[in-house]
């Protein structure tokens, strides 16, 4: 009698007879594969399981997407059997069809080519992510793309969550009933669910649906990088982006204007995902970007953001006065706000009342009055900060200071005894000292107000099982502009690629900063006129490390590697 899976990997000392059962149990509850059920509890790899069963039964691993497929073997093969079974088709020679399978204990699909194509079946063995995405771009049906999808997120439940604004309905040359039928139908329900379910399983912070002349397709944003997903049939865009605005509140029938919203899901029993979508038209169609917001994955330990113990220190120093402005500055997307709100969790005591003004709401944190702004009622950030100073504050995050009129309501809150706490788009910490001055804001007046500054960016961090020794070009150490002879005593790292990092060879993404504290001898450049490089200079030789400094750090430490440093800082 044949072995489970189960029992082989027992006999292999892989998992043990309780492990073995908690996935059982969990097949038994959830339903699906047994593989699926073990990747999903994270026993094993998906890289791990797929070489021991190509080990354990003489297949050869491949990788698909170096592999070439025969079009005329697909069509041989009906997608609903490679679905159910998870392998795919991918040649023959005479009477042989070599298929790739993620569960070579899975002989009920192999039989069932056997029978159909009437031809004998080698097998290799691939990823399971691999095989689905093989099968999304080979085959075109949209009901079929989604296949069981249901199958690995049986949890998976769509809420929509109230909106505080109305919907306004207009007329417009599209057939609202069938858009309206289409996004109910099982296929595009599932083809979305599908998409969902892939980005939260890769991680991914934002999902991007673009239609172009001739293609419609899917990237995820992981680790602060896009990487390209499946691309579904151009023919169902209208009903796939009509299924995503039904679940946001949105009017399906707008097509011409910009749209934003919001929906939840349920993953599991526990486990829920915010997600806040944005619908922008285009000259092809209308482009779907989502953003994800686990808060179960919101990291509020500021150790952990990746400050150094001096820098850290510093910015515990400026949180804890009592009065003053604090602010953090960096591009879109280099994690202001987990730092604000990092340093919100810090501070939420009892005893502290705690307002924030932001647009939007990213997480909801408990103990702390969070206003979402609506610039076109009126309920601006300095409307809201206004309305602040008579609530008893004494802690305000106001999202970002954007004009001269929330900078001036903002020092005034600073001026009179609150903790003021925002950001800034600007590239460096004392570059963000002179933005204020040039907004208008009174050079006496940020010297009396601002306490710290804090610059910071996001590198991606090697994947620690991938993580190898790598040698380094000379002209990548000339443009990191690193001292030669440190740079020769150090051991730089990269990651070779696996099954855990999707073969990137990064894994998470880490913090570098530069806390700048505005000192008596920065006020006199300030109150002087200095340029943003003088105050830059003072602040160095104060001991600030600026974002190039922390990032060499980082890289001594084997924590990222040269072309991420180079990537997100300057010289």
């Amino acid at each position: 009698m044949e072995k489970s899976l189960g029992e082989l990997l027992v006999e292999e000392k892989i998992l043990s007879p309780d492990q073995v059962e908690k996935v059982y149990a969990k097949q038994r509850a959830d339903g699906g594969r047994f593989t699926s059920r073990l990747l999903e509890l994270g026993l094993l790899s998906e890289r791990q399981l797929s070489e021991f069963l190509a080990k354990q039964y003489g297949a050869p691993f491949v990788q698909l997407d170096e592999c070439e497929v025969d079009p005329e073997v697909l069509k041989l093969i009906p997608q609903k059997i490679v679905q159910t079974h998870l392998l795919f088709p991918l040649s023959r020679a005479g009477s042989t069809m070599v298929v790739a399978v993620s569960d070579p204990t899975d002989l009920a699909g192999v039989d069932e080519i056997k029978f159909l194509a009437n031809c004998n079946v080698e097998i290799v063995v691939a990823l399971e992510a691999e095989i689905r995405k093989a099968i999304a771009e080979h085959y075109n049906s949209p009901g079929e793309m989604a296949g069981e999808m249901g199958d690995d997120f049986p949890n998976l439940d769509a809420q929509v969550v109230e909106q505080d604004y109305d919907i306004v309905h207009e007329e417009e040359e599209v057939d609202v009933t069938d858009l309206a039928k289409a996004t109910e139908e099982a296929p595009i329900v599932k083809l979305v669910n599908y998409i969902l379910a892939d980005a939260i399983r890769k991680r991914a912070s934002d999902i991007h649906l673009e239609a172009y002349e001739k293609k419609l397709r899917v990237r995820y944003r992981i680790d602060g990088l896009l990487q390209e997903g499946i691309h579904p049939p151009l023919k169902i865009k209208n009903a796939l982006v009509s299924r995503i605005k039904v679940m946001s509140m949105m009017d399906i029938a707008e097509r011409r204007l910009p749209q934003d919203g919001r929906f939840k899901l349920r993953v599991g029993p526990k486990k829920e995902i915010d997600f806040r979508v944005s619908v922008l038209p285009c000259i092809h169609g209308e482009k779907v970007v989502m953003r994800l917001l686990d808060k179960a994955s919101l990291q509020l330990d500021m150790k952990k953001l990746g400050f150094e113990e001096v820098d850290l220190a510093k910015f515990k120093e400026a949180i804890d006065s009592p009065y003053g402005m604090i602010l953090v500055t960096g591009p879109t997307g280099s994690g202001k706000t987990t730092t604000l709100y990092s340093a919100l969790s810090e501070l939420n005591q009892i005893d502290v009342n705690i307002s924030t003004a932001e647009d939007p709401v990213e997480y909801n944190l408990e103990g702390i009055n969070q206003v979402q702004v609506h610039e076109e009622i009126g309920l601006t950030f300095a409307a809201s900060l206004r309305s602040f100073l008579r609530q008893d504050p004494d802690i305000i995050m106001v999202g970002e200071i954007r004009d001269l009129e929330t900078a001036e309501v903002a020092v005034k809150a600073a001026l009179t005894g609150h903790l003021l706490l925002s950001t800034l788009h600007t590239n460096d910490a004392s570059s963000t000292i002179t933005r204020l001055v040039n907004m208008g804001v009174e050079p006496f007046l940020v010297t009396a107000s601002l306490r710290c500054v804090v610059a910071q960016r996001l590198v991606r961090q090697i994947c620690k099982h991938c993580r190898a020794r790598a040698e380094v070009s000379e002209s990548l150490l000339h443009l990191l502009q690193m001292d030669p002879t440190k740079a020769k005593k150090s051991t730089f790292y990269q990651g070779k690629g696996c099954g855990e990092c999707g073969q990137t060879g990064y894994r998470g993404r880490i913090g570098l900063y530069e806390v700048l504290l505005v000192t008596d001898p920065i006020k006199k450049l300030i109150i002087g006129g200095g340029t943003a490089d003088e105050i830059n200079q003072q602040a160095i030789s104060e001991g600030m490390k600026t974002l190039r400094v922390a990032g060499l750090e980082k890289l001594e430490e084997g924590r990222t590697t040269v072309e991420e440093v180079l990537r997100v800082t300057a010289s």
